[in-house]
């Protein structure tokens, strides 16, 4: 579930223009259930399909002030051509579930240097229109210190994107799995990305030796937890669960930090202070 994100079934709906066809980043592949609310910050991020008539999954999000969401810029918003919604509280999607909370997408500010052809910069912030009521069910993800993740390093993600490479919709209930960080000199040998794309010190590449976890198709935005602490942004990949393309992730970096912060203050000034968690 957990890669950049190419979902055939949502293609009108999901951005990827990126790389190749088989750029994705949205799928949890090798994982489980969370238990139900256990992961509260975690955000649905949704595109309304006219053609059904109903709001269709697209991507993952992390709720890190009650007004903002953090995402991946290539999950590619298009306002006055579709209504956005973000769904918070939520185990399962399709389950009218009384711990959801459905503010709308008021703006995007997508990071102002982001690439589509390298995935470089590949973060997003989103502006809901009426700020999430936090509870028991609902939470902020405390925001890093920016610091790298060392090569090795256990991490999980988790997703609503597709749970397996044949699959073409989205899981309905919240899934996890477990990866590990791989050095970038590793990704970026010829037997792996071979340097298409760079894998650069803004990126995470992580996932599993025998290609039996990763990320792919509708998990794009969604956060990497490496020991516990909000370390990535799920952004692309080639061919889901593909020991020789792992899943790239979006590090947090401190010029991320000093970005989200001078974002969100300069919107937020005419409004409440900003309740985010550093």
């Amino acid at each position: 579930m957990m890669k950049m994100l190419v979902q055939i079934v949502f293609a009108s709906l999901m951005v990827i223009s990126f790389l190749t066809p088989g750029y994705h980043g949205v799928e949890i592949i090798g994982g489980n259930d969370v238990k139900p609310h256990s992961r509260c910050y975690m955000a649905s991020i949704q595109i309304f399909n006219n053609r059904k008539k109903a709001y269709a999954h697209q991507c993952g999000g992390t709720l890190i002030d009650r007004n903002w969401v953090l995402t991946a810029a290539h999950c590619n918003l298009e306002f006055g051509k579709n209504k956005i919604q973000v769904v918070v509280g939520a185990h399962s999607l399709k389950i009218n579930e009384t711990t959801k909370q459905i503010p709308a997408v008021q703006d995007k500010f997508p990071y102002p240097c982001f690439d589509k052809s390298t995935g470089e910069n590949d973060i997003m912030l989103l502006k809901l229109a009426q700020g999430a009521k936090l509870n028991e069910y609902v939470t902020l993800l405390k925001l890093p210190n920016g610091k790298d993740v060392k090569s090795g390093t256990s991490c999980t993600v988790a997703g609503w994107g597709i749970t397996s490479a044949q699959s073409k919709d989205p899981s309905d209930t919240l899934k996890e799995v477990k990866i590990t960080v791989i050095d970038r000199s590793v990704c970026n040998r010829k037997d792996y990305y071979n340097l298409k794309p760079v894998i650069t010190t803004n990126m995470i590449c992580a996932g599993d030796k025998k290609g039996k976890s990763d990320s792919c198709v509708g998990d794009s935005g969604g956060p990497l937890l490496c020991k516990k602490k909000f370390s990535g942004i799920v952004s692309f990949g080639f061919k889901c669960a593909d020991p020789k393309k792992p899943g790239i992730y979006t590090r947090i970096t401190e010029d991320y930090l000093k970005w989200i912060k001078k974002t969100v203050a300069g919107v937020e000034t005419y409004n409440t202070e900003p309740e985010i968690l550093y």
